[in-house]
């Protein structure tokens, strides 16, 4: 289960470049990389050349292994990226036709839906959302209070039920008997993002 909290949630942080592998002077280790490579294409190619009997000019020889290095080096650079491939051979709309697919890669819209489906079964099953939505909340508290004040529920009780409030403490250590509605529940989380 991860780990986030509401303003790792709703912040937007640019993504960094993804490194490409090369470094200052890769060009260089590449030009090294590709004679060595040549040199040993060819020596491995006139011996078995010489040993049938045929003989090829060394110019020509080297000239054919860098061309093919090259044009290799060429079709690796213009290969497109693997698609990614859903379970049954679909891809969710978007994919195909080279439109942006939001609802693949919206974390927040993700955070979303890992809280609606409980939240939407706790409707029906008032247990429900004691076994799993306020542990849920639980969690939350405790990494608000750790990121902004240093503490948790368990390590200072006194000074965490002081910086949560007596309704919000009430809340997480007494389970409800009924799923509050949700306007009690907006209200929760606002005192959540208050901590």
């Amino acid at each position: 289960m991860s780990r986030a909290s509401i303003d790792d949630l709703l912040s937007f942080e640019e993504q960094r470049p993804v490194p490409t592998g090369r470094r200052e002077g890769g060009w260089l280790r590449a030009v090294l990389s590709t004679l060595g490579i040549t040199a040993a294409a060819a020596v491995v190619i006139v011996a078995g050349l010489r040993a049938v009997g045929l003989r090829v000019s060394l110019l020509v020889l080297v000239t054919a292994v860098l061309v093919l290095l090259l044009v290799r080096r060429i079709v690796a650079r213009l290969e497109p990226p693997p698609k990614s491939r859903r379970p049954g051979g679909q891809s969710r709309g978007g994919e195909e036709d080279g439109m942006y697919n939001w609802a693949a890669r919206d974390a927040l819209r993700s955070a979303v839906n890992d809280w609606e489906t409980p939240l939407e079964w706790s409707k029906t099953r008032p247990e429900r959302f004691t076994d799993v939505i306020l542990p849920r909340l639980a969690e939350l508290a405790d990494e608000r209070l750790r990121l902004k004040h240093g503490v948790t529920r368990e390590s200072d009780p006194g000074r965490a039920r002081t910086l949560l409030g007596d309704r919000l403490s009430t809340f997480l250590e007494t389970p409800p008997r009924r799923t509050p509605s949700p306007r009690d529940l907006a209200a929760i989380v606002a005192e959540l993002e208050k901590i």
